[in-house]
């Protein structure tokens, strides 16, 4: 939605955004980029990190808490723009990861998105707000030593997937982006996992993702970006 068809009890009139897992990456490249136009709920783990991006915005609030193991925290009244971008990659080879890891991946990459979209619902539902899901190429295609991640991410497609259908009569609409392998700690961590040379000549920049968040939002509110993706241009 365009900010001329939004309307806001945020300071300024400004539209509100909740993004979650804002303290860096590309998490924090979209609580940036929303943040030009948006009233920005900066969702973290680490209440002195949500600060540190709360300050560097022009109106922004913290929302501060662990999603896959804390009660959500309270939901302000206005929400128009919902963007899950809070993630993990854990594991390795299948036969050698206990359950208790592919616990841990889906209370964060599944079961905390489901839970936290149920709560923002009737808010999104006033609004006819947006829901973007920060998916990944693993949403598409597993391989080896991926494959608990990649099923978290085939898991969550299907979630927004549902969700979009379900919430089309009401008005909201549901996006899901699958960005390529992005300069991030988490590429940094899976690179050496997978033993290979981080190379950010090959991967996507966080603000690239963001400014493919940004297509979605602005999109006027008769189109729906359904599925993105966004590779880096240039491959290996």
């Amino acid at each position: 939605m365009t900010d001329g068809e939004q309307t806001s009890t945020a300071p300024g009139g400004r539209p509100v955004a909740l993004v979650t897992g804002a303290t860096r990456g590309i998490g924090r490249a979209i609580a940036e980029e929303l943040g030009r136009t948006h009233h920005v709920l900066v969702g973290g783990r680490s209440a002195d990190h949500v600060a540190a991006v709360v300050a560097a915005l022009p109106s922004a609030e913290p929302f501060v808490g662990d999603l896959a193991a804390d009660p959500i925290p309270e939901l302000p009244e206005r929400l128009d723009v919902l963007v899950h971008s809070a993630g993990v990659e854990e594991g390795v080879r299948i036969a050698d990861t206990p359950i208790d890891t592919w616990r841990r991946v889906f209370e964060v990459n599944v079961f905390a998105v489901a839970e936290l979209t149920r709560l923002a619902l009737p808010a999104l539902r006033a609004s006819q707000g947006i829901v973007v899901a920060i998916n990944s190429g693993s949403g598409f295609v597993s391989g080896p030593g991926g494959g608990i991640y990649g099923a978290s991410k085939f898991a969550l497609r299907a979630l927004t997937d549902a969700l979009r259908e379900e919430e089309r009569p009401h008005g909201v609409r549901v996006s899901s982006i699958h960005p390529g392998r992005t300069d991030s700690d988490m590429q940094r961590a899976l690179t050496v996992k997978l033993g290979e040379t981080y190379d950010t000549d090959y991967f996507l920049a966080p603000e690239d993702v963001a400014a493919a968040v940004r297509t979605v939002v602005d999109l006027p509110p008769r189109g729906t970006v359904e599925t993105l993706s966004v590779r880096p241009t240039r491959r290996r």
